[in-house]
Parts: C-alpha cells; sequence; structure tokens
C-alpha cells in the first residue's frame, strides 16, 4: 500500500491534481485577505480615520507620477486604433462617422482600461512592493508595537488616492486619445478636424462619461487595495517581495477585467 502510494504521488495525475488545488486554496485565502482588510478600511474611513498629509501625498503620488505614462499609452492606442479604421470608413462613405466611434471607444473603454493598466504597472507594483518590503523586514510589526493601526496607517491614503485621482487620470486621457484620433484620422484618411469633432460631439452621452467616471473610481480603489494586501501579507524576504507584486499586477488585471464586464454587462447591455 505504502509503495503504491508513493509511485501514486509521482505521478502527472498526482502532481496536476496537487497543483489545481494549491493554485485553488491560494485563490480563496487571496480573495479573503483582500476582502478582510476592504472591511477593515470602510471600517476607518466610517469612522474619518483618514490622515490628510498622507492622502496628499498619495495623491500626487497616484495621479501626477502616473501621467506620463499613462497618456502616452492612452494616445498611442488612439492613434492606432484610427490608423487602423479612419481610411477604410472613409472609403466606404462612413467619415462622418469616425469621430463618433473613436469618441464611444475612447471614453467607454479605451481611456479607463488602459489608464488601469498603467496605474497598475507603475503604481500598483510599487504599492505592493513597498508594503511587502516593509512586512519582510518587519517595519509593520515595529507600527502595530506603537500601537497604530498598520490598515488605517498604510491602506487608507492608498486606497482614497486611488479613488479619487482616477477619475482625473481617466479624463486626461479620454481628452488625450480623442485628440490623438482627430489628428490620426486627419493625416491618415483626410478627414477635417471640424467633421470629426461634430461628430464626436453627437456620439457623446452623459451616461457614457458617468460609467465611465463610475468605472474608474472602482478601477482606482480596487488597484489600490489589492496592491496594498498582496504586499501586506508577503512573507520569505526578497523572494517574497517579487512574489507579492507579481500576484498583485496579476490580480489587478484580472479584477479590473472583470469590473469592466459588469459595468457593461449592467449599463449597456
Amino acid at each position: 500500500m505504502g509503495l503504491l502510494k508513493k509511485y501514486f504521488k509521482q505521478s502527472a495525475t498526482y502532481k496536476i491534481f496537487k497543483g489545481a488545488s494549491e493554485t485553488f486554496y491560494d485563490f480563496v485565502d487571496t480573495l479573503g485577505q483582500i476582502t478582510q482588510n476592504g472591511l477593515h478600511v470602510l471600517k476607518c474611513l466610517l469612522k474619518l480615520q483618514i490622515d490628510r498629509k498622507e492622502l496628499i501625498y498619495q495623491c500626487s503620488r497616484f495621479g501626477v507620477s502616473s501621467l506620463p505614462i499613462t497618456l502616452t499609452i492612452v494616445g498611442m492606442t488612439s492613434v492606432i486604433v484610427a490608423s487602423q479604421v479612419a481610411l477604410e470608413m472613409v472609403k466606404q462613405g462612413g467619415g462622418n462617422f469616425i469621430g463618433m466611434m473613436m469618441s464611444i471607444l475612447i471614453i467607454r473603454e479605451v481611456a479607463v482600461i488602459m489608464s488601469g493598466f498603467a496605474i497598475i504597472s507603475m503604481i500598483g507594483s510599487s504599492l505592493a512592493s513597498e508594503i511587502a518590503t516593509m512586512r519582510v523586514t518587519e517595519q509593520i510589526d515595529a507600527i502595530k508595537v506603537l500601537k497604530v493601526d498598520p490598515i488605517q496607517y498604510l491602506f487608507v491614503p492608498r486606497i482614497l488616492s486611488g479613488i479619487f485621482m482616477m477619475p482625473f487620470v481617466t479624463i486626461l486621457a479620454a481628452t488625450v486619445g480623442i485628440i490623438a484620433g482627430a489628428v490620426t484620422s486627419d493625416l491618415f484618411a483626410g478627414l477635417s478636424y471640424r467633421a470629426y469633432f461634430d461628430s464626436a460631439w453627437i456620439g457623446i452621452y452623459m451616461k457614457d462619461l458617468w460609467v465611465s467616471l463610475l468605472k474608474a473610481v472602482f478601477f482606482g480603489g480596487t488597484i489600490a487595495l489589492i496592491s496594498c494586501s498582496c504586499g501586506y501579507f508577503a512573507s520569505g524576504g526578497a523572494k517574497g517581495v517579487g512574489l507579492a507584486t507579481t500576484k498583485a499586477v496579476v490580480w489587478s488585471f484580472v479584477s479590473i477585467v472583470i469590473w469592466d464586464m459588469i459595468f457593461a454587462i449592467a449599463f449597456f447591455f
């Protein structure tokens, strides 16, 4: 029996089952940790336990520091999309709809999604590695010894900065994206700026703007919460910091895609 058990543990079936079970356990454990921290943050917010000075610093970090890469990504994405479709639409007699199509695409999806991806890559990974380093170097334990709530001290300003600043980043990104689409349409298809912006003005509805801003609020808060949580529960020295940062980036990417699907179903189906 023991020999059979030994051979079974060396089989591919056992290794696949073990890997799948460990992945599922890690998923449930991480989801539980994020939910627990989110509830703790909500409790601190209801009690108005907010460090205003730290909040201002994190807002500057979240909003200003991420702008160059965010605007670059959104602008280049708009250029790519416009260069692919503008000339073909003009050939098919649909030039008057290019601005409408680009504005809807950018406001509903491109600006907020690409901004989220850029912020995850630059800010989310930074938050996770920063807090993970504090964990493995026992700085968080020192904070607890001083009778300071680490969730209130570390999480609340970062999550609020994500909630507050993500909509502003999205607005700037959408503006740059629409302008980049206009320039590209003029260069590639000869579409006048007036025709482009007249079409864009007709195609933009307040619902699209409000849904995009609401989506940005959820994206910003989720990215900050996941990044901080993954860093907070890091362990194992330098390797643990790397794993926590990787987990934060992966979870953040997946979460904003899920949020985007939920918003699409709730508001546009």
